[in-house]
C-alpha cells in the first residue's frame, strides 16, 4: 500500500514538472511571436567591462598603461620648480628691462640664459640633486659681481645667478632650500623679480624646465 502512494506521488510530481516547462516553452515562443527581444547574458561584454574598469583603477593607483604611446619623457626629465610656493618654472616676459628668453637681446647682449621669475628673498630650491660647485660670478661693468652658485652632476651643470646661497659647496637633493633671491627692486624698480639660470655649457635650459 506504501509503495503503491509513493509511485502515485512521484507520477504526480512528474506531470507537475512537465507542466512548468510546457508553460516556459509557451511563454518563450509567445514572445519569439510577439517580436519580443529575448536577452542573452554574453559574458565576453562583462569581461570587456571589467577589464576596462580594473585599467581605470591601475591608472589611478600610478600604473602606466601597456601602449602608452603618446606620451613623452619630459615630464621624467624635467627639474622641479626652482622658486618655492611656485609649482612650475615661470620664464621671466618682456619688461622696460629688457626680457628673460634665451637668446633674446638685451642691452646690446644676447641673454644666454633663461630668467625665472620669483620674488625678493623668496626661497630658492635645488631643482635637481647634485654637489654645489662654489660660487660664480659675471661682468658688472668693469668687475665682477658673484652672486650666484654652481650645481652639477653627471647629467646637468647650471650656473644660478641672483641669489643668495646658504652655503657654496656640499651636496644638495632635489627640492631642497639652497638659499634666497636677493631683492632686484631695490636697485631696479619696476623689474620682474628673477633668477637667472645659465647651462655651464650654454646651451638653451628651456627643455629642461
Amino acid at each position: 500500500m506504501l509503495m503503491k502512494f509513493s509511485l502515485i506521488f512521484l507520477f504526480l510530481a512528474c506531470l507537475f514538472l512537465v507542466g512548468i516547462c510546457l508553460e516556459n516553452d509557451k511563454k518563450t515562443t509567445k514572445r519569439k511571436e510577439q517580436g519580443e527581444e529575448i536577452k542573452i547574458p554574453q559574458p565576453d561584454k562583462r569581461l570587456t567591462v571589467i577589464g576596462k574598469a580594473r585599467e581605470a583603477l591601475n591608472w589611478t593607483r600610478g600604473a602606466k598603461p601597456r601602449n602608452d604611446m603618446g606620451c613623452t619623457s619630459i615630464g621624467a626629465t624635467a627639474w622641479s620648480a626652482l622658486c618655492a610656493g611656485s609649482h612650475h618654472n615661470r620664464a621671466r616676459a618682456c619688461d622696460s628691462y629688457g626680457c628673460g628668453g634665451f637668446n633674446s637681446r638685451s642691452d646690446g647682449r644676447i641673454h644666454k640664459g633663461i630668467d625665472i621669475v620669483c620674488g625678493d628673498y623668496g626661497i630658492i630650491n635645488a631643482p635637481f640633486t647634485g654637489n654645489l660647485g662654489g660660487p660664480v660670478g659675471r661682468a658688472a661693468g668693469d668687475s665682477v659681481q658673484y652672486d650666484g652658485v654652481k650645481l652639477y652632476n653627471k647629467v646637468h651643470c647650471v650656473k644660478i645667478f641672483n641669489i643668495r646661497p646658504y652655503v657654496y659647496f656640499g651636496s644638495v637633493v632635489q627640492g631642497e632650500a639652497m638659499g634666497y633671491l636677493l631683492p632686484l627692486q631695490e636697485h631696479f624698480s619696476g623689474i620682474t623679480s628673477h633668477l637667472e639660470l645659465q647651462m655651464c655649457d650654454g646651451s638653451d635650459p628651456s627643455p629642461f624646465i
